[in-house]
Parts: structure tokens; C-alpha cells; sequence
């Protein structure tokens, strides 16, 4: 009988860490530790259901909405103007030219 350890695998009875083997011929899996043994899972177990794995049929296609981002201007600051090149003419009102 060609027993295997499973390197990491956590008893679901005693909780302790390498103590599971695995008979490969019977398809059993058993603890060294407390003597838990049941048959090893499929080799392609079925999805669980979740609300992740719905059916298509059930899900909700949300139509794509494209956006342009634009930067927020300051209040008082004119759309055409570059902030940098305002920011050192700023003029009062009532200031005249010189």
C-alpha cells in the first residue's frame, strides 16, 4: 500500500499540521495523528455556488459609460488661461495701466 504524506495539510479532526496520508491505490486519505481517514475529494469537484459563480443567465450586464475627466478650475480663474501665466497678472479692479 503506497502511503504519501501531504506536505502542509491540516487534519479536519485533530487540527494538526503533515499528519494526513494518502493511500493513492484506495483513494483514502488518512491521519497518522488520530486515525481520521475518508475518501480523497474528485480529481474535478464541482464549483460551489456563490454569488460570484451565478448562472450567465442571471447576471446583470451593465451598459459602458465613457467619461472625460477634466481639471477643476479655482473661482475667478477663466477657462483659456494657463494658471501659471495668471497667477503673476492678477489685476484689481480699478488698477490702471501704467
Amino acid at each position: 500500500m503506497p502511503r504519501r504524506f501531504i506536505a502542509g495539510a491540516v487534519c479536519p479532526r485533530c487540527g494538526l499540521q503533515d499528519k494526513l496520508v494518502v493511500d493513492t491505490e484506495a483513494g483514502l486519505r488518512e491521519c497518522v495523528s488520530c486515525g481520521f481517514s475518508d475518501e480523497r475529494p474528485l480529481a474535478d469537484p464541482t464549483e460551489l455556488k456563490t454569488r460570484v459563480t451565478r448562472p450567465a443567465v442571471r447576471r446583470l450586464d451593465t451598459p459602458v459609460e465613457v467619461i472625460t475627466l477634466t481639471p477643476q478650475q479655482a473661482p475667478g480663474e477663466s477657462a483659456g488661461k494657463n494658471p501659471e501665466e495668471s497667477a503673476g497678472n492678477a489685476r484689481e479692479p480699478g488698477d490702471q495701466d501704467d
